[in-house]
């Protein structure tokens, strides 16, 4: 019997029991996606690390009203880009926006996230236990960050926020092709506005290299703004929650700060996922683990899974701080690894090192059951974040 996504999850940082199983079983297995299509998932990490950097996947297909689907999302619910020249624009996207995230820049950048971060958490203290921690600090921070980066005006944040959230709609496919048009439209305004008055700031300077056009540059933004804020904030969100339901390692980092960047590693690994990954069609027939994939099938390269692989990773499930292991795959591997890596790991450090030395005694105010993550938009996280100290 063919299962099917989304895996229920029985704890927000736990593996699905249904991934676990299939896990067990093997490295690829035949499932069908949320909207009933087929599909590979691939779980072991030595496969997906590999898959992630093979040639013979990419985001597009030769016929892209035929492919399955993952969801009804039009961000990344079916294929992307042209199938022809996939390759090559990709290669020069991230010509493009690399040097936009290099170590120099992300040096510099710091000392601003550092003072964002810290901004964030003035207010937290003024405003009083308990509180929402996504809200005072998961949400407000990621979104600061990347309208500093981007140059978009934080003021409208309540716009690009709903439009964002509406483009990564994988129930409704109306309202998530109507906010992504939303987005786009935004983002060749804010094209104009740049030219007409620049500053020191992304769109600013992409507009300032020659050949690329308005419409590309819009499109390359608001890419941007949507994963460069959704992601980080249900990371901090996770990532607290890993500290908050582990309270010895909470205790091991605020004795020791010095930890905070493998706990942050650890916070990009430990959360479980309910199956899924990241989504590639095959440009030809190859074998996976031993199983003959088709040229044009969907294939789901499950990251989180890999991340659990116990083979890799002695006793996934536990939360460690101190783990020294193989690299993650949360960002990726290989030509596509995230480029907005660098800045994510800035705002995590710069969070759980303030907040643990601001709130040592912080704990959550419900209990973990109680919890409730997403499960309508592409990237999930929590709803709420209820902690006191």
């Amino acid at each position: 019997m063919t299962v099917q996504l989304p895996f229920e999850r029985t704890h927000p940082l736990q593996v699905a029991p249904l991934l676990r199983r299939l896990q067990r079983e093997g490295d690829i297995h035949r499932i069908r996606t949320a909207v009933g299509h087929e599909a590979w998932l691939v779980t072991g990490y030595e496969q997906v690390k590999a898959l992630l950097a093979d040639g013979r996947l990419g985001r597009s297909h030769p016929e892209p009203d035929k492919a399955a689907r993952t969801g009804e999302s039009a961000i990344f619910g079916g294929p992307l880009g042209n199938y022809d020249t996939e390759a090559a624009d990709s290669a020069r996207v991230r010509t493009l926006l690399q040097p936009q995230f290099s170590p120099k820049r992300m040096r510099a950048f710091r000392p601003r996230v550092e003072e964002l971060t810290a901004r964030l958490l003035d207010d937290l203290a003024a405003q009083g236990s308990p509180a929402d921690l996504h809200t005072a600090l998961a949400l407000p921070l990621p979104i600061l960050v990347i309208c500093e980066l981007l140059g978009v005006p934080y003021a409208e944040r309540e716009q690009f926020r709903a439009w964002s959230e509406a483009a990564g709609d994988i129930r409704d496919r109306a309202r998530s092709e109507a906010g992504l048009g939303e987005l786009f439209s935004y983002g060749r305004r804010l094209v104009a506005r740049k030219r007409e008055r620049p500053g020191d700031d992304f769109i600013s300077r992409m507009c300032a290299v020659g050949g690329i056009g308005d419409d590309e540059i819009a499109m390359m933004s608001m890419f941007m703004l949507f994963a460069g804020h959704e992601t980080t904030v249900v990371a901090i969100g996770m990532g607290a929650l890993c500290l908050l339901t582990n309270p010895g390692q909470q205790q091991a980092l605020v004795d020791n700060p010095e930890l905070v960047t493998s706990a942050v590693e650890e916070m990009l690994r430990a959360p479980g996922k309910g199956g899924g990954g990241v989504p590639r069609y095959a440009r030809t027939d190859l074998d996976i683990a031993g199983v003959r994939v088709a040229a044009g099938e969907l294939v789901l390269l499950d990251n989180g899974a890999a991340n659990h692989d116990a083979g890799i990773f002695p006793d996934p499930d536990r939360f460690d701080v101190t783990r020294r292991a193989a690299p993650h795959l949360s960002f990726g591997h290989g030509g596509h690894y995230c480029i907005g890596a660098p800045l994510a790991r800035i705002e995590l450090q710069a969070v759980f090192a303030q907040l643990l030395a601001r709130f040592p005694a912080i704990r959550l105010a419900v209990p973990v059951e109680e919890l409730r993550v997403r499960s309508d938009v592409l990237t999930g996280g929590l709803l709420a974040l209820p902690v006191e100290w």
